[in-house]
């Protein structure tokens, strides 16, 4: 079995340079995934010269970790969003996205990009028959907005019972990875320049914008952050929920099911396709077990799970590859796109909970759209800037109460053994050495990896994800290999070794994060009279 992502083995190498010296641009874009090189690409060709900073490779962090589906609906529910809003921003929710995959295709063909693109059906389909009403509510709203959507359960070509399906045709598949680097390498040239092994490490905003990497720095008069969720501290962050989720790549002794398949229960969420690679092998894809970033004491139990799920339905005939994802719940179920502030150069695509790829092109195709001075129609319904709180007032109280209790929990240094050789090789524990709390990792060879185990964002202590091998920040999802590299989340700065920082600079990152923290209290507070008001003149108006 491979711990790794299945895309890559049939994904082309490849090998920008870093960024070293100065150099200016009209953009720079922050992040070298499926919304960073779509929207690099969309500005160059409208003339901008644009740059595109990549702390790993092109399309290997979040991008080359999805599932490949492309879809309309969304994760959080049509039937609910109509609910909560109402039915022309469902309309626009799903003809967005719905452009998002026609531009996909669109760049497909124009490039000749093979990554297995390809229409198929969709479906959301119950075992459960206490869930029939739920997929007929869902099938209901999809076809009142205007999607080719019905109840169609006697042909899901599903090997197991299935109580209820709704069957939604004209979605897509292709292979992520593939698609990004594919495209990247017909945009890059003088005027989109690409750089890997760049990472960011900060930004010094003004008149002109100057982004910071370790060997080099970008001037210029617009920034976009297409990092999954903005880098540095934004009160954006507040309004966003990092969950890990989990996906295995299995082999079956019997056929592959055609199409893109969401179970859903009330308990559980998975979502299934079947992949054939370049040399012609099929593989069933499996992905869920979510839980919020840090949070899971054994995470090789997510796997376990997801075994077992596929197991108990299909005729398995070995777990081939296994990897996970990270995605962003946003707090009114809508993500956020555009500008950070009204008036702002900065821009940002970030919430797009599990539904990154459709999402991410749709980022970039209003971002550029902004940047470039076009109309864009759905640009004010995604803008970061809008104002919702009797829809998100709910969610933002509860993700923050969460990240409280974390930094609370673990304000008190703790420590989980008392002396570094107690590490068994293969285990990640925290220790407290001299007053300081450290994250120490004994590899199989026995080496020992020890780090800071305060995460660079906010101060909060980062836990071991025993699956994956990293140190995970359990309160905005920042994610460090085990020598401290930042792998993905909002921390711009590696976790620091033990001598690299004196004592104090610990005291300071926690008073700053107890400050940070006490505007977000102050701002939960706001939200949640503002909604309380909000409901009151809804009252009102309906007597």
């Amino acid at each position: 079995m491979k711990k790794t992502s299945i895309w890559r083995q049939d994904a082309q190498i490849s090998n920008y340079p870093r960024l070293e010296g100065e150099i200016e641009a009209d953009v720079v874009i922050i992040g070298g995934g499926i919304t960073g090189i779509t929207t690099a690409h969309l500005l160059a060709s409208g003339g901008k010269r644009v740059v595109v900073l990549e702390a790993l490779k092109v399309a290997e962090s979040t991008t080359g970790y999805s599932t490949g589906n492309l879809y309309a609906p969304v994760g959080s529910y049509l039937n609910v969003l109509e609910k909560k809003y109402d039915q022309e921003t469902v309309r626009a929710l799903t003809a967005s996205r719905t452009a998002a995959v026609d531009l996909i295709e669109r760049l497909t063909q124009q490039f000749n990009i093979d990554c297995h693109f390809k229409r198929v059906p969709w479906y959301l389909l119950t075992e459960n028959e206490a869930e029939n009403a739920f997929i007929q509510a869902e099938t209901e709203t999809a076809q009142r907005v205007g999607l080719p959507a019905y109840l169609d359960e006697s042909r899901t070509p599903m090997p197991y019972p299935v109580s209820s399906a709704m069957r939604l045709e004209n979605q897509a598949q292709f292979n992520p990875m593939a698609y990004v680097k594919g495209l990247a390498a017909q945009i890059a040239g003088p005027n989109c320049q690409i750089f890997e092994n760049s990472q960011v490490t900060y930004v010094k905003e003004g008149k002109t914008h100057v982004v910071h990497t370790e060997q080099g720095k970008v001037r210029a008069n617009r920034v976009v952050h297409a990092t999954h969720t903005p880098k540095g501290i934004w009160f954006l962050h507040t309004l966003l929920g990092p969950y890990r989720e989990y996906a295995l790549a299995v082999s079956l002794n019997s056929a592959y099911p055609e199409g893109t398949f969401w179970d859903y229960s009330a308990m559980h969420h998975h979502s299934m396709r079947t992949y054939v690679n370049d040399q012609g092998e099929p593989f069933l894809l499996i992905l869920g077990e979510p839980h919020k970033v840090g949070h899971k004491e054994n995470n090789e139990e997510a796997f376990q799970k997801l075994e077992q799920f596929a197991r108990e339905r299909f005729d398995v005939k070995a777990v081939e590859y296994r990897w996970a994802a990270q995605h962003y719940k946003p707090a009114d179920s809508l993500p956020y796109i555009g500008r950070r502030d009204k008036g702002s150069e900065i821009y940002v695509g970030t919430g797009y909970e599990a539904d990154g790829l459709t999402f991410g092109t749709l980022a970039a195709m209003i971002i550029s759209d902004l940047i470039l001075g076009r109309e864009n129609p759905y640009a004010e319904m995604y803008a970061p800037t809008r104002h919702s709180p009797k829809k998100a007032a709910g969610k933002f109280i509860k993700e923050n109460v969460d990240v409280m209790a974390q930094y609370l929990k673990d304000l008190p240094y703790r420590s989980q053994v008392e002396k570094l050789a107690d590490i068994s090789a293969g285990e990640g524990k925290n220790i407290e050495m001299g007053g300081k709390n450290y994250g120490a990792y004994r590899d199989e060879a026995g080496k020992l990896h020890v780090v800071s185990a305060v995460c660079t964002h906010m101060a909060c202590l980062v836990h071991f994800n025993q699956a994956e091998k990293s140190w995970d920040c359990p309160c905005h999802g920042s994610r460090f290999d085990i020598d401290g590299q930042v792998l993905e989340g909002p921390a711009y700065l590696d976790l620091s070794k033990m001598q690299d920082k004196p004592s104090s600079y610990n005291r300071f990152k926690k008073l700053s994060s107890a400050a940070f923290f006490g505007a977000t209290a102050l701002a939960g507070f706001y939200f949640y009279r503002k909604a309380l008001k909000e409901k009151g003149a809804s009252k009102k108006k309906s007597k």
